[in-house]
């Protein structure tokens, strides 16, 4: 059983570092690719038109990619696959001289995303069983954000020593490259994730999902929905020079950093408490509206450590819960369908805080906490199911 567990830490680890590289040439190719375009001939409606719509695709498209997962068991094939066009699309960048053939690739990256994810969750989620789900998402997400600091770092490095956005984008194939290289390493090792698994509660065999996970699922797409996302926070800073520009990147990465950390914490507190923790999580993380539109620049700082805590739980025990709740066959749908619909709700909820932005500040920081308190309630309603038995403790 130590082999079994040593194992499965091992695969989470490698994933993570594939995760690191690869957040490392998406992230990297993110920070430039709107001044990219614009120097294609793109117009202002065009980078936010390819952007949103990437976006979109990149997180609807998981529901099905997650369905075809779980019918197929092909859950190497679609990470592999998904991995290669996700980060080939972005060294493919800078052979081109058209924005339209830009956007295409822009958009391709985003589709690479969505055919892996479901697949490359369900995997991980195989592996916490032994390892432990909090620690297992937790150790992710914290490599993963040290490949989107990193990423930025290393494209600016490259501007810096005179390079252009397209030898940047050349030059992300280094990382690109790594990270597929350490992905079939990976698959080489543990063919079958699967079998980190060896049992299942009884409770979770069934033929659909779960009340618990879709009472979930309500819970999570308020988050979403009442999360102001950082450009709309940036576009508030510089708007009402609060700080220097330089400052922002300076906020961004504190945020980051925070995200790395907090996933690493709160995911060896999740191991221990269960949804009490994610609870605990969101009620802290909520009020960061509150200090990044009303408060002075030092709340701002405070405003960007919930914003971090709240991204890092996002992308670590929101996924461990999941885990907890899907018995195996069904684990890829189930993180399709989280997917899908926590990034249709933030795309809308982002879109509404933008509109609320024009018309009142404080109607879209109470819109806000609002939305993400309520989701409070919906888990609270979930508290005393048998798979979180530590809620009601």
């Amino acid at each position: 059983m130590r082999d079994v567990k040593k194992g499965a830490l091992s695969f989470v680890i490698l994933m993570g570092i594939v995760s690191l590289f690869s957040d490392a040439t998406y992230e990297g190719a993110r920070s430039i690719t709107g001044p990219f375009l614009e120097g294609l001939g793109a117009s202002a409606l065009v980078v936010g038109t390819v952007a949103g719509f990437g976006e979109f695709a990149g997180y609807s498209l998981r529901l099905i990619f997650g369905y075809v997962a779980d019918k197929t068991r092909k859950y190497w094939t679609l990470a592999i696959v998904g991995y290669c066009v996700n980060l080939l699309s972005i060294p493919a960048l800078s052979l081109v001289n058209q924005w339209g053939m830009a956007s295409s690739l822009v958009i391709a990256e985003r589709l690479g995303k969505a055919i892996r994810t479901p697949s490359r969750d369900a995997m991980l989620s195989y592996a916490s069983c032994e390892v432990s789900r909090g620690l297992t998402f937790g150790l992710h997400e914290a490599l993963d954000q040290i490949g989107a600091v990193a990423g930025p770092l290393l494209v600016t490095w490259i501007l810096a020593k005179g390079g252009n956005y397209n030898s940047s984008f050349g030059f992300l194939i280094i990382p690109a490259m790594i990270a597929l290289a350490v992905l079939f390493i990976a698959r080489l090792i543990y063919p079958n994730p699967q079998h980190f698994e060896m049992s299942l509660a009884p409770e979770l065999k069934s033929k659909g999902l779960p009340r618990a996970y879709k009472l979930y699922l309500i819970a999570t797409a308020m988050v979403a929905m009442g999360y102001v996302d950082f450009p709309l926070i940036a576009y508030h800073i510089e708007h009402t020079s609060m700080v220097k520009p330089t400052w922002i990147p300076i906020l961004y990465a504190i945020a980051m950093g925070v995200d790395a950390v907090a996933a690493l914490i709160f995911g060896r507190w999740f191991d221990k408490g269960g949804l009490k923790v994610l609870f605990l999580a969101i009620a802290v993380s909520a009020f960061f509206p509150i200090f990044a539109f009303f408060g002075s620049f030092h709340l701002v700082i405070l405003s960007m450590i919930l914003w971090g805590i709240g991204m890092g739980v996002q992308e670590s025990i929101m996924k461990a819960t999941i885990a907890n709740m899907v018995s195996s066959e069904r684990r890829a749908t189930a993180y399709g369908i989280f997917n899908t619909a926590f990034g249709i709700c933030w795309f809308l909820g982002s879109a509404l805080m933008g509109f609320l932005y024009e018309i009142s500040i404080q109607a879209l920081v109470a819109f806000s906490l609002l939305t993400q308190i309520s989701a409070l309630f919906v888990l609270w309603v979930i508290r005393k199911s048998t798979v979180f038995p530590s809620l009601s403790t």
